[in-house]
């Protein structure tokens, strides 16, 4: 859907040069001299390079729709990931590295959101804490516990983790899937 550039707004995602980029900010600019323009920065969404943009306010951008979709994750192959829409079973797969460090979150049959520009799907949100187990960590020493000190620990999934110094090996923890983060323990 076309729009005037002066419109431009964070959150858009618009078609630049071809390819889908979401606007990440956006300010409205009127020099002294010559026209108002647009200062936009562009995240790509299928790359995650970012750059920034001048429009005239005149110019014209397409607006693209995206549409969130309930899914479930199947599997990885060599084909990439794997995924079913909840709604009509379709199935799709999307490239392994459109997760980047969340990748090792997810798991056979996890529901996530889907979101899809015309058809086809662009990018995956994961939930925002997942369980795992502490497979390796260092026991704890007398008198750590008194700061508030963390030690480093590997969960099931392969990703390295600071926990605090009461959790032990066996152990089920919430981990942040953004920052791969102690949460709490799991009850």
């Amino acid at each position: 859907m076309k729009q005037l550039a002066g419109s431009i707004r964070i959150g858009w995602v618009i078609e630049y040069k071809g390819k889908p980029w979401t606007v990440v900010k956006a300010m409205h600019i009127k020099p002294g001299k010559g026209g108002a323009f647009m200062q936009v920065e562009l995240k790509s969404v299928e790359e995650g390079t970012k750059t920034n943009e001048r429009f005239r306010t005149e110019d014209n951008v397409e607006k693209l729709m995206v549409e969130e979709r309930d899914c479930q994750f199947l599997f990885e192959d060599g084909n990439g990931l794997t995924f079913m829409e909840s709604d009509t079973f379709d199935q799709f797969t999307m490239p392994a590295d459109i997760l980047g460090d969340s990748r090792p979150f997810m798991t056979e049959g996890m529901a996530v959101h889907v979101d899809f520009i015309e058809g086809r799907p662009i990018s995956v949100e994961l939930p925002l804490q997942v369980t795992c187990e502490v497979v390796e960590t260092e026991p704890v020493v007398k008198g750590q516990t008194a700061a508030s000190s963390y030690k480093p620990a590997i969960l099931d999934n392969g990703v390295r983790c600071m926990v605090p110094p009461f959790i032990n090996t066996g152990d089920k923890i919430v981990v942040g899937t953004a920052e791969a983060n102690y949460v709490e323990r799991a009850k």
